[in-house]
């Protein structure tokens, strides 16, 4: 099946399929949108189950960057790069300089930086063969891993989202079901924890898991049972799709507010969504922080402006379900219409 008949490419601008016979790199840069300038976005690296996959999620994502960036008022569009194969195994030096060249070869029409099984220690090979790189150590210039800052981003968001559905001014003595303890989840349980939230988790590695428990006072149930959780808020923050016609019966909560990215399998999940009284934080607004870091790394700005700009991700929220409450429509359609009137 060509790209171009794939259910998810939507005017993608370029669809760059690389091989690396020398370092095994198997790869798709997927550029969707650069009206608002050079699209950037994380280079993601899973076991995926072939191209068709592969090139799915490149699409999804890619647009999902745009319309992120976009919302964050970022002088950048939307891109995305997909790399075949497993993090735990595969990852060699070699590997993220084929990348690298790559991207180089682009001529800065697309910027990367680390996604979901990459890191930035992976961004410093990439960085030895490229100049399109961010979300690179001190060391070399940047301004470290971007998680924290999206974490940040999820927790004032989730707060907004509380505050607009459950009248909560706090997030104290909620309860939050998450789903994925990386790097973001388990800082957005930090700082719930600390903000006096009652929590329960879950993640495909138990050791993480059991830190959470030991260091925030949470539950543990199974990955399976999370969405079964009578909780006040879900936070989905492993990977996309979690919101899909199986899971959307059994949610127990009235708040969806977490880090994932294409937490919708399909867009009519909002509808149902919005139909079942449950208040969608969209994902790529919700989730932002890390971008406005690494943007804010790469054009040269102080770090000391970042902050300020990620907590502003609940006031964008707050807009989008006014509007979605205005015009009777789900958070997720009232998000693209936001997006789409800056991309115009």
């Amino acid at each position: 099946m060509s790209v171009f008949e794939l259910p998810d490419f939507d005017a993608h601008e370029a669809v760059v399929h690389v091989c690396d016979a020398a370092s095994g790199l198997k790869a798709i840069i997927a550029i969707h949108n650069t009206r608002r300038g050079p699209a950037m976005g994380g280079s993601r690296m899973w076991r995926y189950a072939d191209s068709t996959e592969a090139a799915t999620d490149a699409l999804r994502l890619s647009r999902g960057m745009t319309y992120k960036n976009a919302m964050a008022n970022l002088p950048i569009g939307g891109g995305k790069a997909v790399i075949i194969g497993d993090a735990r195994s595969q990852k060699t030096p070699e590997l993220f300089r084929a990348l690298g060249r790559a991207v180089e070869s682009l001529g800065g029409r697309y910027i990367t930086a680390e996604d979901v099984g990459t890191a930035p220690a992976d961004m410093h090979h990439v960085r030895e063969t490229t100049r399109y790189v961010a979300g690179l150590s001190g060391e070399l210039g940047g301004q470290g891993d971007p998680s924290p800052a999206t974490a940040l981003g999820v927790f004032v968001g989730l707060g907004a989202a509380a505050r607009h559905r459950l009248g909560a001014d706090s997030v104290k003595g909620l309860h939050v079901a998450i789903q994925g303890l990386g790097h973001v989840g388990f800082d957005l349980a930090r700082q719930l924890h600390e903000a006096g939230a009652r929590l329960t988790v879950t993640d495909i590695d138990r050791g993480v898991c059991l830190a959470a428990a030991e260091a925030f006072g949470a539950s543990v149930v199974a990955p399976e049972e999370i969405v079964d959780v009578e909780a006040d808020v879900f936070a989905p923050c492993a990977l996309g799709a979690s919101l899909n016609p199986l899971t959307l019966p059994r949610l127990k909560c009235r708040v969806v507010a977490g880090a994932a990215n294409n937490q919708l399998a399909t867009d009519d999940i909002g509808d149902r969504l919005r139909d079942a009284g449950i208040l969608y934080a969209p994902d790529y607004v919700i989730n932002a922080g890390g971008i406005i870091k690494v943007c804010a790394e790469y054009f040269g700005e102080s770090p000391h402006s970042v902050e300020g700009r990620v907590r502003a991700i609940a006031d964008t929220l707050a807009d989008v379900f006014a509007r979605a409450d205005k015009d009777g429509i789900a958070t997720n359609r009232a998000a693209d219409e936001l997006a789409r009137q800056k991309l115009a």
